[in-house]
């Protein structure tokens, strides 16, 4: 598992990339804009897009069902199952502490 951004929901794309002002990595028109942060990844999550309330690091992993699986054995709870989006299969998660993260692996 390694950090893979920092996914931020916002409600306008257009206003929050140029909030922001970092340079535009990858956009999928008003779903999602993936801004360089200068090592790591700035994700803005349109309306159509997001999984969380509120700011939270996202993790890449080999398989989100398996670590789903390996993290809840070991106190995570489940908010959002394993599901497939239109780039990656995602599932958000909160540790013990109450603190909110997503998994995700590329299709």
């Amino acid at each position: 598992m390694k950090l893979g951004n920092v996914l931020i929901p916002v409600a306008d794309l257009d206003e929050a990339i140029a909030f922001y002002g970092l340079p535009v990595k990858f956009r999928d028109g008003d779903r999602f804009a993936a801004l360089d942060g200068g090592g790591v990844t700035v994700a803005l999550a349109g309306p159509g897009e997001q999984v969380t309330a509120s700011a939270a690091p996202s993790y890449k992993v080999d398989d989100v069902t398996r670590a789903v699986a390996d993290l809840t054995a070991r106190g995570a709870e489940v908010v959002r199952a394993p599901e497939a989006g239109p780039h990656e299969t995602r599932a958000v998660l909160r540790d013990p502490s109450g603190n909110v993260f997503v998994l995700y692996s590329p299709l």
